[in-house]
């Protein structure tokens, strides 16, 4: 579906959005004042009132065209704000992750250059005061929250939001024609946005985003998936990852729809009921939750409640599948019956989730379309602005990541040779290619301009030809995208073979007894996993089977735990090649997290991190194969 407006950058989508809803009581944003009460619509006309303020504000600081604007903030209102009069200025916005500690942050303030800083909460204004005195080109700090340390705000670099806005409306009309001729002289071609990736090894680098990067991506986004003024999203993913900043964010405004703030990622399944959405936007994760959720419900539930959930299962397949007549008055009682349920947790308006960020198992996206709940996934780097690939609505190939977006070309390169096994432009649907597995590069407007200060780091991943070279390796199959793992991951064995641990790592996740897994071997003669067991489940198998425990430490020794595990391990290993097989494993008493650096904001597994703390463990795995 097309955009409701037209525009060639970010400045000029938000100031056609503007004249367009402006004195119109349309909603744009909503968000809870407290946890105990309801969603609050923000209209367009409170919005353009708002980034007036704020950009009369910087105007009148001396803001220049490509000054960096650095945010340190959760997903809500006054981000999109700062975005918005950031882009009308021409400037540039450099989004931090909340979840990163000082020193991170001061690398970053410091790497871009930054001269205003904008946090939320008293935790992240901490933070800023913290690095202030140590990042040179930093002016001042703008707050979102009055913080309970009152403190943090005697600081005369610190100022508060409320304050910075009122001063900046008042004086609005003083610089009213100078904001609207830097507005006019941004160009598709200006930077956008640094995005610093979280990386699973070494120091973040600054991904350079172009308006047209960007803007190329988003016009791609609304050719494959419907978007209308009547769509409304909830967002929680980060604003300062590119899936969520293009596709929760960008995407949605160009169509017209509303964008309603979690309170938090601990909030979600609640704030779905509240917002209901007709369109959310996530990673598998969730997904993965909800799933195990309902598994274990059915599991735990009479031989009756199964014979119902698998048959209501198989008929919603069928229906997914496109066959009609008696199966459509069959999924009307398998709706009544299980489906609806589901709906209801999710707002009961879902028409579509869109899944991104890091591989959707198959069995998940073909259970969500059997309860009539769509899972469209796409694939891309940040890199990539970050869309490459998406399924195409109700034709969705699970376990593969669809079709090449519009004005984006895939290759397939041959890791040894470097020869290109096959291309694919997403302007060429229909269309029925296959070949084999190689590294997936690509070319497109959707492609970045580099890293940020490093020359080095950006001429290893673009080539001398223009193409960008993702890690990943993949093939074509029938004119569909498959990812079969990450370049950077594949492990050699000792017997010199090629093992990509991904696939085998999914193929363990889909067990009921598995919340977490990393798949080991390495210079090795045989494979092993590190299991993080779903410990809700093992604690209500623990309680059936008489197993007395304190703590997860203790229930993951119990030999009768350990034997479960085997016996699901087992049931893989007849799936793998016999170099691929788990000859052994270990259960972890704790989950790989983000706060505990295992994990990075976007949820990617440290390996080389996992593999230093368990050192131990692994060691005691392999110390008989010597």
């Amino acid at each position: 579906m097309p955009t409701v407006v037209e525009f060639k950058t970010l400045t000029e989508l938000y100031k056609n959005l503007a004249a367009k809803y402006a004195n119109t009581d349309k909603t744009v944003f909503g968000r809870k004042p407290k946890s105990d009460e309801d969603y609050v619509d923000i209209k367009w006309d409170e919005f353009i009132s708002d980034v007036n303020g704020l950009c009369g504000y910087l105007v009148e600081c001396g803001f220049k065209k490509g000054d960096r604007v650095a945010l340190l903030s959760e997903n809500r209102y006054e981000w999109a704000v700062v975005d918005i009069a950031t882009q009308m200025l021409g400037g540039v916005n450099v989004a931090l992750y909340a979840t990163l500690p000082a020193n991170q942050c001061e690398y970053i303030l410091k790497d871009s250059g930054s001269r205003f800083f904008f946090v939320s909460t008293g935790i992240q204004l901490k933070k800023a005061v913290e690095v202030f005195d140590q990042c040179k080109e930093l002016e001042q700090v703008i707050a979102f929250d009055t913080p309970k340390v009152a403190s943090l705000m005697d600081h005369s670099f610190v100022l508060s939001w409320a304050d910075v806005l009122t001063d900046g409306k008042n004086i609005y009309e003083k610089h009213k024609d100078a904001i609207e001729k830097e507005s006019e002289k941004v160009s598709p071609e200006d930077v956008a946005t640094l995005i610093y990736t979280s990386g699973t090894t070494g120091l973040p680098k600054g991904v350079v985003l172009t308006h047209n990067n960007i803007v190329s991506n988003v016009l791609g986004a609304h050719k494959v998936i419907s978007i209308s003024e009547q769509d409304r999203t909830l967002s929680f993913l980060p604003l300062c990852h590119s899936f969520e900043r293009t596709a929760g964010y960008y995407a949605i405004l160009a169509s017209g729809a509303e964008i309603f703030y979690a309170e938090s990622v601990d909030t979600v399944a609640k704030n779905l009921t509240e917002a209901r959405p007709t369109i959310v936007i996530s990673v598998p994760r969730l997904f993965e939750k909800i799933y195990n959720l309902i598994l274990k419900s059915v599991q735990e539930g009479s031989d009756t409640k199964k014979k119902i959930f698998n048959w209501a299962l198989s008929v919603g397949q069928k229906y997914a599948d496109g066959k009609r007549g008696l199966v459509s008055v069959q999924k009307a009682l398998a709706d009544r019956l299980v489906f609806n349920k589901l709906k209801q947790r999710t707002g009961g308006r879902v028409r579509i989730f869109v899944s991104g960020g890091s591989a959707l198992p198959a069995d998940i996206g073909n259970f969500f379309a059997a309860a009539g709940l769509r899972i469209t996934e796409g694939y891309g780097l940040t890199e990539t602005s970050p869309v490459i690939a998406v399924n195409p609505f109700q034709k969705e190939r699970f376990g593969t990541v669809g079709h090449v977006m519009p004005s984006v070309t895939v290759g397939i390169q041959d890791v040894e040779s470097g020869k290109l096994i096959a291309t694919l432009c997403g302007d060429d649907y229909p269309a029925n290619l296959s070949c084999d597995e190689g590294e997936i590069i690509c070319k497109g407007p959707n492609i970045m301009q580099g890293y940020w200060g490093k020359k080095k780091e950006t001429a290893e991943v673009i080539d001398k030809d223009g193409w960008f070279h993702t890690g990943d390796i993949g093939k074509f199959d029938d004119g569909y995208l498959r990812i079969t793992d990450r370049l950077k991951h594949m492990i050699v064995n000792a017997g010199g073979k090629n093992i990509y641990p991904g696939p085998i790592e999914d193929m363990i996740k889909a067990s009921l007894y598995v919340d977490q897994v990393i798949v080991l071997g390495e210079a090795q003669n045989f494979m092993s996993a590190l299991i993080v067991p779903d410990f809700e489940m093992l604690k209500s198998t623990a309680s059936d089977l008489g197993i007395e425990y304190g703590s997860d430490a203790e229930i993951i020794k119990q030999d009768k735990i350990i034997s479960i595990f085997d016996k699901e391990i087992k049931g893989f290993n007849k799936k793998l090649a016999s170099h691929e097989k788990i000859r052994q494993f270990r259960l972890l008493p704790e989950a790989f997290t983000v706060e505990s650096g295992d994990l990075t904001p976007t949820m990617k597994v440290k390996r080389r991190v996992i593999e230093e703390k368990c050192k131990d463990l692994i060691q005691d795995i392999y110390k008989d194969d010597k």
